[in-house]
């Protein structure tokens, strides 16, 4: 039997109240303002890739506890079942409109996105395998900043993957970061920053320490839109603002753009 009444969800950002199964449709935006709505991992690979290309990196890497904090391990145990995923990253290897990449999604429903121990290993694996195979890697962002739960081995991803960016640098190798809504602290701070083109969802909050850090630190009210990609875009922060729909093909022709020799053609010269 059909259920009577269709679920609806509310829009944050013009009120209207629409059917889930259309957001969903519409790469999980507004039908009518386009608001976009968070996205996980596994929706954004539903419409970004090459159907079937995506073969997933080190699935079977897990947090611990280095610090031995009290209660740690029964967190990451329910942020493993909400999300359905064992850290706050996915990496691995995939087509856009044939061109092959490596990928990396993360999931600010882990734990807020923070990156820990296993978030910046994925995260650095993936520069350093980008530059060794001579492969663009594109990352998509969505974080709190670092997971203190680690301590200084939360800090320490911040180096770790900014000296692997600078590995895939060294060699010539395209790096692209499409910062979504939040894209906060450590992340932010680091490798998040450090991509040859950035590029930005509509409306993603951008910045290191949040609005409200900000303002009890500064005593005054912040401008409305501070910290948003639409800011960020008018400041040269960012390069280029790119709705869901049109991301796959900009992502595609970005990589034709700085298309650069494969390892098996020796390289540049």
């Amino acid at each position: 039997m059909e259920p009577m009444f269709e679920s609806t969800q509310p829009c944050p950002s013009c009120g209207g109240q629409y059917a889930a199964q259309d957001i969903d449709a519409a790469f999980k935006t507004c039908p009518a303002c386009g608001h976009h709505y968070r996205m996980e991992p596994a929706e954004r690979l539903q419409y970004l890739i090459d159907e079937g290309s995506f073969v997933e990196w080190f699935p079977h890497l897990r947090s611990r506890n280095p610090i031995e904090l009290a209660g740690y391990e029964s967190k990451l145990s329910e942020a493993q079942a909400k999300a359905q995923m064992n850290d706050a990253v996915i990496t691995g290897t995939c087509t856009i409109e044939g061109k092959p990449l490596i990928l990396g999604l993360m999931s600010f429903n882990f734990m807020g996105g923070s990156m820990g121990s296993v978030v910046g290993e994925k995260i650095t694996r993936a520069l350093l395998k980008g530059a060794e195979e001579r492969v663009p890697v594109v990352l998509y962002t969505s974080s709190g900043g670092a997971r203190m739960h680690e301590g200084i081995f939360s800090l320490l991803q911040m180096a770790k993957t900014s000296s692997a960016v600078a590995e895939l640098d060294k060699a010539g190798v395209p790096f692209f970061v499409v910062l979504c809504d939040p894209t906060t602290g450590g992340v932010t701070g680091s490798f998040a920053m450090l991509a040859d083109i950035i590029l930005a969802e509509p409306d993603a909050l951008i910045g290191f320490a949040g609005p409200r850090v900000i303002e009890s630190t500064i005593r005054q009210s912040l401008p409305k839109g501070f910290q948003r990609a639409e800011c960020h875009l008018k400041r040269g922060f960012i390069d280029l603002i790119v709705k869901r729909h049109d991301q796959r093909h900009t992502i595609a022709h970005l990589i034709e753009l700085h298309k650069t020799p494969s390892k098996a053609q020796g390289g540049l010269a």
